[in-house]
């Protein structure tokens, strides 16, 4: 058991970068920061619920000091280095079986147009679905070893289902290189063969398909811009994780890699 899986009433629970040691388990709740969207988030998670989605938390109440209470849910979720269990091709099918399910259900519930959503990780060819943008192993709940429901709504944004798959695949495939893999996953993923289950599991299109390894290296240039307006900020978090993990050098060498095997990942979800 990790993290929400082993929280007690009143407990910090531990993992992610942008709210460390500011959530807390009180209880059947969870309390913490909550987003500039939150009002907006609430109603569509409680649209989620009604349109049969039941894998989200459900919001309570905000508070008058700016904080977010919803149901806790019960469960294990992994932490970096990422254990084996999290990363089996059972979980992996599991984790795109639940995102469909979540963009099926989201693609029901009209976007608020009047709520300026995070552009943080947002797709920037935009879209009229709310998408998650934020599906890593940190924010994924599981339950025998299978995704049992996503936590942390805080990035959503309007994009396309393909964006939310790309983002999604960036930290599960990973879509990563080997020597930037290692540092936080498992060794031996094959990243051709995960892509393809993930686009299996989650019953993308062929068109989709064919799209994704470019969308996949979109998404990674987003994410680096994510990164580097929070160095750029002095956020400490960010900076120090930057340096560990190899710095800019790294992102490169990820970035040179996916153009590299781009037509490879092509060839493997189109076969």
């Amino acid at each position: 058991m990790t993290a929400e899986g082993e929280a007690t009433d009143d407990e910090a629970l531990v993992g992610g970068m942008v709210n460390a040691g500011a959530i807390f388990r009180r209880g059947d709740l969870v309390e913490r920061p909550a987003p500039r969207t939150a009002r907006a988030l609430h109603a569509h998670l409680l649209a989620l619920e009604e349109h049969g989605f039941n894998a989200a938390p459900t919001p309570v109440r905000l508070t008058a000091d700016g904080r977010e209470q919803l149901t806790f849910i019960p469960g294990d979720v992994a932490l970096p280095p990422f254990p084996r269990w999290v990363m089996t091709q059972t979980a992996l099918r599991s984790v795109g079986s639940l995102l469909r399910r979540l963009h099926e259900a989201s693609a029901t519930i009209a976007v608020d147009t009047g709520v300026e959503w995070p552009r943080d990780l947002a797709d920037p060819e935009g879209g009229t679905m709310l998408c998650h943008n934020d599906v890593c192993p940190e924010n994924v709940v599981f339950r025998d070893g299978r995704a049992a429901a996503l936590i942390d709504f805080d990035m959503a944004a309007p994009g396309r289902p393909l964006w939310d798959v790309a983002m999604t695949a960036r930290y599960w495939v990973p879509m990563l290189d080997p020597e930037s893999a290692t540092a936080l996953h498992p060794a031996g993923l094959d990243a051709p063969t995960r892509l393809r289950i993930l686009a299996d599991s989650y019953g993308l299109s062929p068109q989709d398909r064919a799209e994704l390894p470019g969308a996949i290296e979109q998404a990674t240039v987003c994410c680096r811009a994510f990164v580097a307006d929070r160095v750029a900020d002095g956020d400490p978090v960010y900076t120090q994780a930057l340096a560990e993990r190899g710095g800019w050098q790294r992102w490169d060498r990820i970035q040179e890699w996916l153009v590299t095997h781009h037509e490879r990942f092509t060839t493997v979800l189109l076969e």
